[in-house]
């Protein structure tokens, strides 16, 4: 039970930094945060069989978008963080290291770039936005503070003896 606390604790801890991060790139770059009402939208959709869409903001909207978009993006994040002790083993829930988790981090861009995007209308790795390669370096470096987020989080984790 104290593992899945672990993960739990650090699959949100590092999600609410990534949150903080678009918050303070929004500040610094003048880039919108994600909209989790459209991911809310399009996972929605798919109980109704759509799973691709052309502009999921021309969809129709759907009731508890933005709430069932906010769920999914923390279990998400909680998903990855129990990736990241799938592969590193719970050894790393004792002893956090920096470089698994930037690497865990790093590797969940794949997860917008050939999944939600291209489903949501962007296309694979943001190709049908109007800036790509600005596009694709947000995700990257995004994912990248998800990957430390995981890795202080897991440090927060040890400190407060969770265990």
């Amino acid at each position: 039970m104290n593992q899945l606390l672990s993960i739990v604790i650090i699959g949100i801890g590092a999600t609410a930094l990534m949150d903080v991060w678009t918050v303070l790139r929004k500040a610094l770059f003048g880039v919108a945060p994600a909209n989790y009402g459209m991911v809310g939208r399009w996972l929605l959709h798919m109980t109704k069989g759509q799973f691709r869409h052309d502009a999921i903001a021309t969809a129709p909207a759907m009731p508890f978008e933005h709430s069932v978009g906010w769920i999914a993006h923390y279990l998400i994040g909680i998903a990855f963080a129990g990736l990241l002790i799938a592969v590193c083993g719970e050894t790393w829930l004792h002893n956090p290291a920096l470089l698994p988790a930037l690497a865990v981090g790093i590797v969940t861009v794949a997860a917008p770039f050939l999944l939600m995007q291209p489903g949501m209308g962007a296309g694979i790795a943001a190709s049908r936005t109007p800036h790509p390669p600005t596009a694709r370096l947000h995700s990257l470096i995004t994912h990248a503070v998800f990957g430390l987020g995981l890795y202080a989080s897991g440090w927060l984790v040890k400190l407060l003896s969770i265990l």
